[in-house]
């Protein structure tokens, strides 16, 4: 698995040639909690600098005319959390679903969700069922936002699935496929993430889209999540360009 680190003191311009970006780039928005802590504030100021940082990437992203981009923004862990944390984050989901509605007809973004939202409250599920629905029609940059996600809860549902269709006499588990299997994920239909990237330092994937990322170019730097600049997003993607992808081939 190749790796890449950057160091925050890095500040070298580098050179990224915007005919060869990356189809799909995934974000594990890591580091809010500590980004906040070295500031003396609580870790909810740190997720509300994140939530508004991940609106300015994602509009960049958009705006460079990338295809993709999927962002670990829940996971089925993060329901560990402090009920005063948690809360705080669906908070914050709500205040970005309602003003990305407010915004869908100039910006054109299309918006998806990966995860089981039946936990979530019934508010946020209707803004995350809203969103959906008016988007669907866009054919810009596509936005999937992982809430309650996953990868293993994501394999063992599509397997579940999969194999109720056997029982049922809809599928021929002689004739699997991994083009077939992957139509019971949540991501079916969106691409494979060419780019895979995480800040906060920590090198591991924590069970975020593990059947995808099978062949992703991996990204890693010390920069927390809230501190992650369209600088440091250019250097990701100079990183990935500059390696060559032969998906286990020569």
């Amino acid at each position: 698995m190749p790796l890449f680190r950057s160091k925050e003191r890095e500040a070298e311009q580098v050179q990224v040639d915007f005919d060869r970006l990356p189809r799909h780039i995934a974000i594990i928005m890591d580091g809010n909690g500590r980004w906040a802590q070295k500031r003396g504030l609580p870790r909810t100021a740190g997720h509300a600098a994140g939530a508004e940082n991940f609106r300015t990437i994602a509009t960049y992203c958009k705006d460079i005319g990338l295809e993709y981009l999927t962002v670990y923004a829940f996971s089925t862990e993060n329901w560990k959390r402090p009920a005063e944390e948690v809360k705080a984050i669906m908070g914050l989901l709500k205040k970005y679903l309602l003003e990305a509605i407010g915004r869908m007809e100039r910006d054109r973004v299309k918006m998806e969700f990966f995860g089981d939202l039946s936990p979530l409250p019934q508010e946020l599920q209707d803004l995350c069922r809203r969103t959906r629905e008016i988007s669907k029609g866009y054919d810009g940059c596509q936005v999937n936002i992982c809430l309650n996600y996953g990868g293993r809860d994501e394999l063992l549902r599509a397997a579940r699935a999969y194999a109720q269709d056997c029982v049922e006499g809809r599928a021929d588990p002689n004739h699997l496929t991994a083009e077939h299997f992957a139509g019971y994920l949540f991501s079916r239909g969106v691409p494979d993430p060419d780019l895979v990237i995480r800040p906060s330092g920590e090198l591991r994937l924590s069970n975020f889209l593990l059947w995808q990322s099978a062949y992703a170019e991996f990204y890693f730097t010390d920069v927390l999540w809230p501190d992650f600049s369209k600088e440091e997003l250019h250097r990701a993607i100079a990183a990935y360009q500059s390696r060559s992808r032969r998906f286990g081939g020569i």
